[in-house]
């Protein structure tokens, strides 16, 4: 197991958010996170990555706990995070965000060699600045910042969101390919069917608890289930 929530109670103020809310992933796995608008999947990330600290519960990544550090000092633990809005470097060229995020480790190996083999859309747009690139290249880059960050785990929070479903197809194949290098990965997802076709586990949160959690075929075949808890 590479990373085990333990039933976490997370708030932002006052407003509890996050009722013992418990996630295991495995190393190499690939989970989805789903639910409705509000249920709770972006603080779930959120106090994965230190952004919020629960108050109660317990985070722990390969053996360590993360309750308590900063996001820094989670990020430095193998963890990275793609969030929806990407946050590339508008200003530096496709080759610099590149470079600026390269961090070696023993747990992997990626270079940027290896992503322009992975994403040759990058290569052609090296000496591009990240504000002249489309949002499906936007996204490509700010899947290959994590991955030449050298992490075990990538956390995608809504990566198909206000893409061509043509790109949407593309980003999705990359990822069942990152994944099969023993990177784990979770992804939060409105577009359930295509996060459930990289994702063979789900769970899937409603008011900030989990209300499902099991194998992602449970889900695509049974569109009761689907209505049931995704409102479809």
């Amino acid at each position: 197991m590479l990373l085990k929530i333990d039933s976490i109670n997370s708030y932002y103020g006052k407003s509890h958010i996050l009722y013992d809310v418990s996630i295991k992933v495995d190393r190499g796995e690939s989970v989805a996170l789903l639910g409705r608008n509000g249920a709770g999947k972006t603080t779930t990330m959120n106090s994965i990555i230190g952004l919020v600290t629960p108050k109660s519960g317990s985070i722990q990544f390969d053996g360590k706990e993360l309750v308590g550090l900063k996001p820094d000092q989670i990020v430095r633990q193998g963890i990275s995070l793609v969030p929806d809005t990407r946050r590339i470097f508008p200003n530096l060229t496709v080759l610099e965000n590149l470079k600026i995020s390269e961090r070696k480790s023993a747990d992997s190996n990626w270079t940027i060699s290896d992503i322009w083999e992975l994403f040759p859309e990058l290569l052609r747009l090296k000496a591009s600045r990240g504000r002249e690139l489309s949002g499906g290249e936007q996204q490509m880059l700010a899947v290959a910042r994590s991955l030449v960050g050298n992490h075990k785990m990538l956390l995608l929070d809504e990566p198909f969101e206000g893409l061509a479903p043509i790109i949407v197809k593309r980003i999705a194949k990359t990822l069942i390919e990152i994944q099969k290098t023993g990177i784990s990965l979770i992804i939060v997802e409105q577009n359930f069917r295509m996060a459930l076709e990289i994702a063979t586990r789900c769970y899937v949160m409603n008011l900030g608890r989990i209300a499902f959690d099991g194998p992602s075929s449970a889900i695509t075949e049974n569109p009761e289930l689907q209505k049931k808890l995704l409102a479809v």
